[in-house]
């Protein structure tokens, strides 16, 4: 079912999305609707598959961006802090945006820097009181090592695979916090770690996944 939730428009897209039950939080289908992802992808921006967004990276498919945010809503509510790892486009950092409010803080991070450039050209376009009361940040940088002048974070979504456990990430999320990221090599799966109060991780595998990997910016080139 996942697959099939394309639709002709934003909110037909979002509708579709809710009937196959990926969806189902009224903050999630309300950031969602708010952000337009035809502003982040210039073709197919409806079609519930990836799309290429140039310098080997995607906009992942619409229903990834749904569970991750649904598997993250605890964690992005008003006043929270988050960070996405590949954030590419910029679509989800300004879901996530729209969910944690003028009270928070999303980091988005991405290591090539014409796409952090082309999603800060996109977010002053189409949400620019969110660049300009800082609730969101757009740099340039290394995600696999996060973005320590922003920690701690509520939450951490990862937009590409890790080859294993994100031990940098994990260090960077607050007690209690959350991180949704896909873990693996030919094997992927989508890995969602939580940290209690104590400062525990657990983590549990929630589905199989096919990734572009979170590597250097000269690998992702030659891919």
């Amino acid at each position: 079912m996942a697959w099939m939730c394309s639709g002709n428009t934003n909110d037909e897209l979002v509708d579709n999305l809710v009937k196959a039950h990926i969806i189902s939080s009224n903050q999630v289908i309300s950031a969602m609707r708010a952000v337009d992802r035809a502003h982040f992808s210039k073709q197919y921006p409806y079609e519930d598959s990836p799309q290429g967004i140039g310098y080997g990276a995607t906009i992942s498919a619409p229903h990834m961006h749904g569970y991750a945010l649904e598997g993250l809503l605890q964690y992005l509510k008003p006043g929270m802090r988050a960070l996405d790892v590949g954030s590419g486009s910029g679509y989800l950092t300004a879901c996530m945006a729209s969910m944690v409010g003028d009270s928070g803080h999303v980091v988005g991070i991405d290591h090539i820097p014409e796409l952090t450039s082309q999603s800060l050209v996109d977010l002053r376009a189409h949400y620019p009181e969110w660049i300009n009361d800082g609730r969101i940040e757009i740099v340039t940088g290394d995600g696999r090592k996060g973005y320590k002048e922003g920690a701690p974070y509520d939450c951490i979504h990862v937009g590409a695979a890790a080859p294993a456990k994100p031990i940098e990430l994990l260090a960077q999320l607050k007690a209690p916090g959350r991180m949704f990221v896909p873990v693996g090599i030919n094997n992927q799966y989508i890995v969602v770690y939580n940290k209690d109060s104590n400062g525990n991780v657990t983590e549990e595998r929630v589905m199989g996944v096919r990734y572009v990997p979170l590597t250097d910016a000269a690998v992702q080139f030659m891919g």
